[in-house]
């Protein structure tokens, strides 16, 4: 078994990260359970670090043309912010159209206790359970399981495994799912046994998924898959005091999509993590990745000052000052002073409905 991955929280640590990427290595073996994988998401979707600043580490060392694999699944990530910006709450529902084959709206028991008898899948589960992480391969292989061998409406599931994920960003995990059950895509996506044992270094026979890719659409829901349950997730946020403000001095809100340390370093301000009861019944996490997302805070960021209160709380207790944010579709009830988020491609901004007619468009910036 591998040493379980580690996500260190302080900057120094991640900016190690970004320089130990092995472009090459990563093109050939990324779809590998074990390959070289950056295991930068968490802090790309924290905005710690950015996806650009990725780019230029990566690029000035290898050159454009080797880094070009990382460079584009990077810009997966900014595709689906993309979605998310022109379709808002749409993300949420089947957005191209229906998923078909749905025999409930609830959770597969055996997939949320990793107990579906695919020895990767069931590892992969657990792990998640211990680290916050996924592997991308193995994300699809559980969504696939779960969606379209055991006909569950992709939602609820999505749901579960954005509160395990310390990368959890909404758009890449609400449409990815949506991508696995054909909801935001051309077609379902399948996995047989036997291309889970090539990507995972199993030898598993026997099983649920050890059939052809014609058989898979047309099997029965197994009945290790048929309980289900509804799920109950929920974040218990830390009790907080009112912040001390300088009604003097700028109040910079940050919320655990924007733990930026490097934003508006030099400025003497308030800082704010603002942590929104709202926020967090509709889009709950567990508890270690709400300790990552303030570990990463108080690790990174002088004198910021936690707030678990509504947005209109905190500009209640100074309604005069000069509030800073950054554009998220999830800030658009915040106001003050609204400044963009960094873009790898910022010159394409448009709706797409596939990443190929998105990364059409992308090329042209990066050759």
């Amino acid at each position: 078994m591998n040493t379980p991955i580690q996500f260190p929280t302080n900057y120094s640590s991640i900016i190690e990260r970004i320089e130990q990427i092995d472009a090459k290595q990563y093109e050939r073996t990324r779809n590998f359970i074990n390959g070289a994988v950056t295991y930068l998401s968490p802090y790309i979707a924290r905005g710690v670090i950015h996806i650009p600043q990725i780019k230029e580490i990566v690029v000035a060392k290898y050159g454009r043309y080797i880094s070009e694999k990382l460079v584009q699944e990077l810009a997966w990530r900014e595709f689906f912010q993309r979605v998310w910006q022109h379709k808002q709450a749409q993300i949420f529902t089947d957005l191209k159209q229906d998923q078909t084959n749905v025999a409930h709206h609830l959770m597969p028991t055996s997939i949320e206790e990793g107990q579906t008898g695919i020895e990767a899948i069931d590892e992969a589960i657990q792990n998640l359970y211990s680290t916050g992480y996924m592997h991308n391969h193995a994300r699809m292989y559980t969504a696939m399981l779960t969606c379209n061998i055991a006909q569950a409406h992709w939602l609820s599931p999505a749901k579960w495994m954005y509160y395990h994920l310390l990368d959890g960003d909404l758009a890449s995990n609400m449409l990815s799912w949506q991508w696995v059950a054909g909801s935001f895509s051309s077609k379902k996506y399948y996995a047989n046994q036997e291309n889970i044992n090539k990507y995972t270094s199993k030898k598993q026979q026997n099983t649920i998924l050890d059939c052809s890719y014609e058989a898979l659409p047309h099997l029965e829901i197994p009945t290790i898959l048929k309980a289900t349950k509804a799920l109950k997730l929920e974040t218990v946020l830390p009790v907080t005091q009112t912040p001390l403000i300088d009604n003097s001095l700028p109040i910079l809100v940050y919320n655990s999509y924007n733990i930026d340390p490097n934003w508006h370093k030099e400025k003497i301000a308030n800082r704010i993590l603002l942590l929104e009861p709202a926020h967090f019944k509709n889009y709950p996490v567990s508890k270690k990745v709400l300790d990552f997302i303030l570990a990463l805070a108080k690790d990174n960021i002088p004198n910021i000052q936690v707030y678990t209160a509504s947005f209109d709380s905190l500009k209640n207790l100074a309604p005069n000052a000069n509030f800073i944010y950054k554009e998220h579709p999830l800030n658009t009830h915040y106001t003050g002073k609204m400044e963009p988020r960094a873009w790898l491609f910022d010159q394409v901004n448009q709706y797409h409905g596939s990443f190929f007619s998105y990364w059409k468009k992308c090329e042209r910036y990066y050759q």
